[in-house]
């Protein structure tokens, strides 16, 4: 049966154009290691996390925008309460917006240009004492 899940669970990211990967968060505490699904198709990034009702612990979508932008989110039919981080060019935290309200249509602005998002699960950022100005390392940023 794990196996099945395993398959299934690739066969999902194929499908939905997602690339799976990881970041780490340089963070007061200690380095946080992140698996992430990263979407970069316009469609990919308007689905999201939405419809999805779990996301494993330590997992997370980083919204790669490919070039720095002013960029709002909002949670139209995302039943998962989430931190949105939203991350500069240099890896660089520059906004966390925490426990975000299920299906809520109100946008949540970067506040910023910004290059990427990453979408956890409420409560990660404080669970891992993830701050603005904390780095975050992976190959989308220039660090």
């Amino acid at each position: 049966m794990t196996r099945f899940l395993s398959i299934s669970l690739l066969f999902l990211l194929i499908a939905c154009g997602g690339e799976r990967n990881y970041v780490i968060i340089h963070t007061e505490k200690a380095p946080q290691k992140i698996s992430v699904e990263i979407v970069r198709k316009h469609d990919d990034m308007r689905k999201g996390l939405m419809f999805r009702k779990t996301l494993a612990p330590n997992a997370g979508m980083l919204f790669d925008y490919r070039k720095p932008r002013h960029v709002t989110m909002w949670m139209k039919n995302t039943y998962l309460s989430l931190d949105m981080i939203f991350i500069r060019e240099d890896g660089v935290i520059t906004r966390i917006e925490k426990n975000t309200t299920p299906f809520s249509e109100k946008t949540i602005s970067s506040g910023q240009a910004v290059l990427a998002v990453l979408e956890v699960n409420a409560g990660t950022s404080d669970a891992l004492g993830i701050k603005v100005g904390d780095h975050i390392e992976h190959n989308i940023f220039r660090n």
